[in-house]
């Protein structure tokens, strides 16, 4: 049993509670019918908090908790996605806002900063409705100001409390009770504090998810999930950053009110993320043009959505060559069959047929993420036709590149419509990397020796220097130059300590407006893959 949570504690806390998301992420897809019903929810927030750990990742080893607290909200700000995101991003600010005065947290610390969290999400949503996240958070918020002195009296009872919370949410939302399901939100929360509980009680984590392997996935009557006759649903759900002086907010606040509902802001320091659902998305982006500056938009149409869940849903399977056991697990959480590919071995015709095979998809895409296996992948697409499959190959020529692609991949959507996204994904994003050279060569940078370290961009080795570091910002400029919003560093198997935080360093300084991202890829020779998007 854990009697305090350190800075070690807690990212041991927050890679299982990504793995929990991960293995929860379809059941609360499922359940997902408020404030739309558009089976995004588990994903959103599985999303939400991959771009928290992500952040936090990029401290050095030894950062202490409030560092890493701190550094975790605002990747969860940051990336953030749907109503329930948004929502989870700020119960995570107001947990690091209690935590930036300690180190460790005792029973006492976890019972301001569960309180002080719960405040800060039910702040930040306009309209509070009970029956959704909120209620599930105000519960475990309650349960743990009144619990023992002990950290597992805390946490326990915030999941015990959290647990019954979501089991009264059909008794508090009519249209829950009509879909016979639970809030999705609440479920995504009670997934965090039962991991937080696990841990803490020092055992191994359960009810990751309802269903065992060959139980049927929980599914919501959409049927009775429509608006009501004189409350038809907004056409638009609009999201982006804002950097806004404070001040600025209520009249924000005020003017997003007016034009439609699922409102929320959240952030601070001057940098918020804000969600809301409108007819009219021109004026939400306006809004905000004259709070501040809004960057990274996004605008999803639900008129689209919602025709498209009168459709039956496609399956589309994904296979993914990976070259190290990092990225494997990385394209595994976005749900492909992993092929691997070792120093020297491309694979082989049929393994990736094999690999098509146990997809057990009928249509298939493949990322060969190599050059030299494009061709490879044809060849078994190629096979897989002739039974009667339905297999395109999409020409990643870079791990990251197939990264990219397999972060939008969702196997419910039609195969063309899947391909169409995946190909843009991985067309926005530029490729480099830094690497030893292993012999005397020559190259577009000039002649290198054997021990020069090279500079990748988009494929040609651009950069000959000595040092890691320096190569890395050089090649970082150059793919910075045509701008970017967001750098994705993926660390090798053998990079130095400390390599991917001073390039991340670094890069904040010459270039503050990028966000970053460091992922643990594992792959042999390239000590650093670099992606800008």
């Amino acid at each position: 049993m854990i009697e305090v949570l350190d800075a070690r504690t807690a990212r041991r806390w927050a890679v299982s509670a990504l793995a929990a998301l991960g293995q929860a992420r379809e059941e609360i897809d499922a359940l997902n019918v408020y404030p739309v019903p558009d089976g995004d929810t588990g994903t959103n927030l599985y999303l939400t908090l991959e771009a928290a750990c992500a952040s936090a990742l990029v401290l050095p080893a030894d950062a202490g908790l409030r560092a890493a607290s701190d550094a975790f909200a605002r990747g969860a700000l940051l990336g953030a996605r749907g109503n329930s995101g948004i929502i989870a991003a700020q119960f995570l600010r107001g947990w690091a806002d209690e935590l930036g005065e300690t180190e460790v947290v005792d029973a006492d610390v976890a019972k301001r900063a569960v309180l002080r969290a719960d405040e800060q999400a039910w702040q930040a949503v306009a309209r509070p409705v009970e029956g959704t996240i909120l209620s599930v958070s105000r519960a475990a918020a309650q349960a743990a100001a009144n619990a023992g002195s002990l950290l597992a009296d805390v946490v326990s009872a915030a999941a015990e409390a959290a647990r019954t919370a979501l089991r009264r949410t059909p008794e508090q939302l009519d249209v829950l009770r009509r879909a016979g399901v639970v809030d999705a939100g609440g479920r995504g929360l009670v997934v965090l504090l039962d991991t937080l509980e696990s841990l803490v009680l020092g055992r191994s984590s359960r009810r990751t998810s309802r269903r065992h392997r060959d139980e049927p996935l929980p599914a919501a009557d959409l049927s009775a999930c429509g608006p009501e006759p004189d409350a038809p649903e907004p056409a638009y759900e609009v999201m982006y950053l804002l950097d806004a002086a404070g001040d600025r907010l209520p009249a924000l606040r005020e003017r997003l009110a007016s034009l439609g509902d699922s409102l929320a802001v959240v952030g601070g320091a001057g940098l918020w993320h804000v969600h809301v659902h409108v007819d009219d998305p021109g004026a939400a982006v306006e809004a905000g043009i004259e709070a501040g500056r809004p960057r990274q938009i996004r605008i999803t149409n639900f008129t689209a959505s919602r025709a498209a869940r009168t459709r039956p849903k496609a399956s589309v399977g994904l296979v993914a060559c990976a070259a190290g056991p990092g990225l494997a697990s990385l394209f595994e959480h976005a749900g492909a069959v992993i092929v691997r590919h070792t120093t020297g071995r491309r694979p082989s015709t049929g393994e990736l047929l094999a690999a098509i095979h146990r997809t057990h998809a009928d249509a298939v895409v493949v990322l060969p993420n190599d050059s030299d296996t494009l061709s490879v992948a044809r060849a078994a697409a190629e096979a897989a036709r002739e039974t009667g499959l339905r297999v395109s190959v999409l020409p990643t020529t870079a791990q990251v590149h197939g990264l990219a692609a397999a972060a939008v991949h969702d196997p419910a959507r039609e195969l063309d419509d899947d391909l169409v996204r995946m190909s843009a994904a991985a067309g926005a994003t530029r490729d480099g990397a830094v690497t030893i050279a292993v012999r005397d060569a020559i190259t577009v940078a000039g002649i290198c020796r054997a021990g020069d370290v090279l500079g990748v961009v988009q494929s040609d080795f651009t950069v000959v220097g000595s040092d890691l570091a320096d190569v890395a910002g050089e090649v970082l400029d150059r793919l910075l130059s045509g701008g970017g919003e967001l750098v994705t560093l993926v660390t090798g198997e053998d990079v130095p300590a400390g390599l991917a935080p001073a390039v991340a360093d670094r890069l904040r300084r010459s270039h503050p407006e990028v966000e970053v991202s460091v992922l643990d890829g594992g792959q042999p020779r390239y000590p650093l893959l670099i992606a800008v998007e």
